[in-house]
């Protein structure tokens, strides 16, 4: 399974590109600026990367893994492998790519289940078209919205919606 979720985010790119990555290598924050996003507990982190369990939502269907992002801020890169949780063994990579009035951020994830027929199928139809694109398009749209509208203002990795959740809602146990 190969999915692609793409998005311009308009803006002088030296100013919001390095805000974007910010954003997105920020997974601790996710759950406080993405409402899609229930939790989000880092079990392990250095400068470079962080192994952490994931919880969102598709839609109110509650769904989780754990994933090991590794960042690559020379390159504007960013990857996660997913190492729990149905998704194990996904691959995950965000790229940058600077514009003069904008950054185009694109998110590829490839998955590959060992089971021959049905693996294929249910990577593909089940976890790529039901969840991943649908989450991954959220992801974006609500990193879209926050730096443009942070072009007016100023938008740091630590932004926070007022009366937003916190990054434990909803744990899991």
């Amino acid at each position: 399974m190969h999915t692609a979720n793409s998005i311009e985010i308009r803006g002088r790119a030296e100013q919001i590109g390095p805000q974007i990555f910010q954003l997105a290598s920020d997974i601790q924050g996710w759950p406080i600026v993405l409402p899609h996003y229930r939790y989000m507990r880092i079990l392990e982190q250095s400068e470079r990367h962080k192994v952490a369990d994931f919880g969102a939502t598709r839609d109110g269907f509650p769904v989780s893994w754990r994933a090991k992002q590794e960042l690559f801020p020379e390159d504007n890169r960013i990857t996660f492998l997913h190492i729990g949780g149905v998704t194990k063994g996904m691959w995950v990579e965000w790229r940058l790519d600077y514009r003069i009035d904008r950054v185009l951020v694109t998110i590829d994830h490839d998955l590959t289940y060992p089971v021959p027929v049905l693996g294929a199928w249910f990577a593909r139809y089940i976890v790529g078209g039901l969840f991943v694109e649908n989450i991954a398009g959220k992801t974006l749209r609500c990193f879209k919205a926050l730096v443009e509208a942070g072009n007016r203002g100023h938008v740091t990795g630590d932004i926070r919606s007022e009366g937003g959740p916190t990054a434990d809602r909803n744990p899991p146990g």
